[in-house]
């Protein structure tokens, strides 16, 4: 299956969100590419890390998309905005999308504008399934924001909001620089914890 992790603002944390997620799946013990075709190179420079500290597994990181028909296992997809044509490539030859918005009305009015391009690049084409969640929330558990982001959410129509959500958290970055999953680092912290529920939301337990 391939799931693009992707928005059309910055900022959102989607890197982030698919290294985790990648050494989430193969936790899981499935076959797991990541396919890195934003610019910045993110995700492949955190597997390069593993890689040169020798953490097991290591990730396997490419930068095209497979041929139509020959991907393998989970294949996850990191795109930015500043290359359109990788986003209108990866559009059409994946079979979810996954939104991270961060709780903000300019997330709300960003992720509008990527539904519209989603259309637009899939034509008469079958719709991929879309889902969205709050990422880098505020960590308090009655804040406003959160729930009018997610109420926006609702009202969009064509994708489906999910429950969890990644609180805005120091573990998230420290996954970064360490090259450590936050379950990796910290296996009972909330980080994990969220991880693992925002996961099981989106692959199924």
């Amino acid at each position: 299956m391939l799931t693009l992790f992707a928005n059309f603002k910055g900022g959102t944390g989607k890197s982030t969100v698919v290294f985790n997620m990648a050494m989430w799946r193969m936790a899981q013990g499935h076959k797991v590419t990541v396919c890195d075709l934003d610019p910045q190179r993110t995700v492949s420079d955190v597997a390069e890390i593993r890689d040169e500290d020798e953490i097991d597994p290591a990730l396997s990181v490419v930068h095209e998309l497979p041929e139509k028909g020959k991907a393998r296992g989970d294949w996850l997809i990191d795109v930015g905005t500043s290359n359109m044509g990788a986003v209108g490539d990866a559009i059409r030859a994946c079979s979810q999308i996954v939104i991270p918005v961060t709780p903000s009305q300019a997330d709300i009015w960003a992720t509008q504008r990527f539904l519209d391009i989603v259309k637009e690049e899939r034509g008469r084409a079958r719709m991929p399934t879309i889902r969205a969640f709050i990422n880098r929330a505020d960590p308090h558990p009655r804040s406003r924001e959160n729930a009018e982001t997610f109420e926006a959410l609702e009202m969009l129509g064509t994708l489906k909001p999910l429950n969890s959500k990644l609180v805005q958290r120091l573990a998230f970055r420290r996954s970064f620089s360490e090259g450590l999953a936050v379950f990796e680092m910290e296996p009972t912290s909330k980080a994990a914890e969220e991880l693992d529920q925002l996961a099981n939301e989106i692959y199924g337990s």
